[in-house]
């Protein structure tokens, strides 16, 4: 599991790459808090496109985030969800408190 981080225009973005089971999300989200808590980006998007499995410690880690951005009035847009993702997310109840793309959409 890899977290690449990029900031543009207020937006604090992480590219997730590899498997996100528990081990792997403490460490992403030990990353990308402190990168947050720095900068308090209006949005931390979460870019799933080159993530090939999650389990329940991936629902945690996005809703562990949305709880962290939106204390400060930011928003969590989880983006790029793999096909076999977006039925845990949507079973999650993410979709109700995050702004979720898929690839073919725009966020503008």
């Amino acid at each position: 599991m890899g977290v690449r981080l990029q900031m543009r225009q207020g937006e604090l973005i992480a590219f997730l790459e590899g498997e996100i089971d528990h081990h792997a999300a403490r460490e992403a989200r030990e990353e990308i808090d402190a990168a947050a808590s720095r900068v308090k980006p209006h949005t931390l998007t979460l870019d799933f496109s080159n993530v090939t499995f999650m389990d329940s410690s991936g629902v945690g880690l996005i809703l562990g985030r949305y709880r962290l951005v939106s204390g400060w009035g930011g928003e969590v847009c989880v983006a790029n969800l793999p096909p076999q993702l977006e039925r845990l997310v949507s079973l999650a109840g993410i979709r109700e408190l995050c702004t979720v793309v898929s690839p073919e959409e725009d966020r503008s």
